[in-house]
Formats: C-alpha cells, structure tokens, sequence
C-alpha cells in the first residue's frame, strides 16, 4: 500500500512539473514563432580576417632629453606615449651612487635611447643624472 502511495505521489508529482512547462499528457501544444534565418554575405576573394599591422600609435620618436630635469624628462616621456611609458629608470653618474629621491633636483646628462630613435611600450629608458648644481661628467 505504502508503495501504491509513494508511486502516485511521485506520478503526481512529475504530472505537475510537466503541466507547468508545458503540459501534461498528449494534448498540450505549444504556440512558436518561425524561424528566422539570417543569411550574411562575404565578399569574394579571401575570407581570412586581415592581419593586424602593427599600429604607429605604439611607436614614437625619442626626445632629447640631456639638460632637462630628471622630473621633466620624466612627464615628457609619460605625455609623448599617453602613459604607454610610465616608468622609466636612472642613475648617479656622479660616482657617488645616489638616489634620486627628488627628481626635480636632478639634471638628465645622457640617455641610453638615442634622440631620434623609435621608442616602444618596451622600451627601457634610462637617464644618467648629477645634481642640478654639479657639471655634467
């Protein structure tokens, strides 16, 4: 009995799933729109997507920098490159390996991409620097 019980449940059961998704039995019908199709044409000739060329955009020209202040040379290269250049390196060529703490307080004597020469995202500049007060070596 307790099986009869548990068999009609679970018929019941699966009975009103179905009549809430759709219907229960042989008589639910349900109404569709038809289909539409979508026909694309392509040009003749080749049906491979172009390849990208690399963009002008990613590539500019060097500023000479030397006499610039650290700082300045600095904001030039992040302006030129829209910040694609964010970060660029320096050093002490005073002998004494100093920091360069305030960037304003230091003048650009070299830099080892060459005024002129193309300038990437890739690009590892790096200005050799002295004090504002001292000489250039």
């Amino acid at each position: 009995m307790l099986v009869r019980v548990v068999a009609t449940l679970v018929s019941v059961g699966a009975c009103a799933v179905l009549v809430l998704v759709g219907g229960c039995g042989a008589g639910a019908e349900e109404e569709r729109e038809p289909a539409t199709t979508v026909t694309v044409e392509q040009p003749p000739g080749n049906t491979e997507a172009p390849e990208e060329e690399p963009r002008a955009v990613d590539q500019w020209a060097m500023p000479d920098l030397v006499g610039a202040t650290l700082q300045d040379a600095q904001d030039q290269i992040q302006a030129l490159t829209a910040g694609a250049v964010f970060r660029t390196g320096s050093h002490d060529l005073g002998g004494q390996d100093r920091n360069q703490v305030l960037d304003r307080n230091w003048q650009v004597c070299t830099q080892n991409v060459a005024p002129g020469a193309t300038l990437t995202a890739a690009s590892q500049v790096d200005f050799g620097v002295v004090k504002l007060e001292e000489a250039c070596p």
